[in-house]
């Protein structure tokens, strides 16, 4: 058959889709304790300073700065103890001149006390009196009243995903909720009369179905809520009902199979028949994966992809992972992790397509290698073996052993 796609470069593909799809924040407010991956929806500042009081950050002594000047193990400065500052409760001593109190990590530093002497710097002398053999400077160990956070103080902006720390840090202003963007429900719909559930026996000319499942993973990966409207046979109106009950119910649909130029393969044409604008590209000067469809209905994102399951994953992973983070309303997107190898073997392509290629990595006495899984798109089990992929650019004709490659891990 003859070439039938009007290719457009990666690049220029995501560009032209993004700009069609109306980005638009929804928010929902949930517990900050359940809010991991997830992203806020509005600048989140602090309702207190924190600490709220002064507080030791060590173990010693709360003293007066100037009590301490000179101090030495020759000449040692001697103050008296006045009490001590009980932990979680306020200090009800008050340290004057040539006195001291006996303070722990974390605790409130008592009134008229300006530094705190690591308690490895002193020597008791009896119940009463200790000797202080260094001297501290003012404000020396203690953290002040708004040094972690001010009252009104920023915390994070809109956009952020949330990280354990960030957790961990609104729960200690008391923000117990957060509004967070809500997470997109993303219908996958796999097609093809050959296509079984994984839980039957095969029969001649089956196949079953992969691409529910991977997809549904990359779907989570990226924050959103995975919905299967299950296999839907290779019947124009079939496709088309399951097609229009996901974009009625959905926020996101993505199908997979039928995308390329075929008697049976009607993708495009039901996507065209859901709501304009329909198909915007059809074709990516691409592999694995040239023959995606990206379109928008009715102001949401629908996507075919091709049914073999390394070029559906690709696909997935270099343009509707990013489009469900912008979803989400990420500030910025999550940047894959990389590392550098060199290339086991020579990897061919052609001029003017952009090849992703499957890698093992191998430890070898001169470094990291990078170790290509050659193989048909067809294959799952390439993806199950690789721990990467690389890029052949456009401009390229293919890389040489060898040389050094940019590892984009799994």
């Amino acid at each position: 058959m003859p070439e039938l796609f009007n290719l457009v470069p990666p690049d220029e593909a995501r560009v032209t889709w993004f700009a069609s799809i109306p980005f638009s924040v929804q928010p929902e407010t949930m517990p900050t304790s359940e809010a991991l991956g997830r992203v806020t929806a509005a600048p989140l500042r602090s309702p207190m300073a924190l600490p709220a009081f002064p507080r030791s950050a060590m173990d010693g002594y709360a003293v007066r700065a100037e009590d301490t000047l000179g101090a030495s193990e020759g000449l040692p400065a001697y103050l008296t103890v006045v009490g001590e500052v009980p932990m979680g409760q306020a200090a009800s001593v008050e340290v004057g001149a040539g006195q001291t109190a006996v303070v722990h990590t974390g605790g409130m530093i008592p009134s008229g006390a300006d530094a705190v002497v690591m308690v490895e710097r002193t020597q008791k002398l009896d119940e009463e009196d200790i000797e202080v053999l260094r001297p501290v400077a003012f404000g020396e160990n203690i953290i002040n009243v708004g040094e972690d956070i001010l009252e009104e103080e920023e915390i994070l902006p809109a956009g952020h995903l949330l990280r354990p720390q960030d957790l961990g840090g609104l729960l200690a202003v008391g923000l117990t909720d957060v509004v967070v963007s809500r997470r997109p429900r993303v219908a996958l719909i796999a097609t093809g009369d050959e296509v079984i559930p994984p839980s039957q026996q095969l029969g001649p000319g089956q196949v079953r179905d992969i691409n529910t499942y991977t997809l549904s993973g990359l779907v989570q990966r990226a924050g959103g809520v995975p919905w299967s409207l299950g296999i839907i046979p290779d019947r124009f109106e079939a496709l088309k009902s399951a097609a229009a009950q996901a974009l009625a119910e959905a926020d996101v649909v993505v199908m997979s199979a039928g995308s390329s130029v075929s008697v049976r393969d009607m993708t495009g044409d039901v996507i065209n028949d859901l709501g304009a604008p329909g198909v915007l590209v059809h074709g990516i000067s691409f592999r694995p994966g040239k023959p995606t469809v990206l379109a928008v209905c009715d102001g949401k994102p629908v996507i075919g992809l091709p049914g073999n399951p390394v070029s559906a994953m690709v696909v997935f992973g270099l343009l509707v992972s990013p489009m469900l983070w912008r979803w989400q309303g990420l500030a910025r997107l999550p940047e894959p992790r990389t590392i550098k190898a060199r290339l086991a073997r020579n990897v061919a392509s052609v001029a003017g397509r952009e090849d992703r290629i499957q890698v093992r990595l191998e430890q070898r006495e001169d470094g990291l290698w990078a170790d290509p899984v050659f193989g048909k798109s067809n294959l799952i089990f390439i993806m199950v073996k690789a721990e990467g992929m690389i890029k052949v650019p456009l401009d390229q004709t293919g890389l040489s052993a060898g040389e050094i490659v940019e590892v984009q891990l799994y």
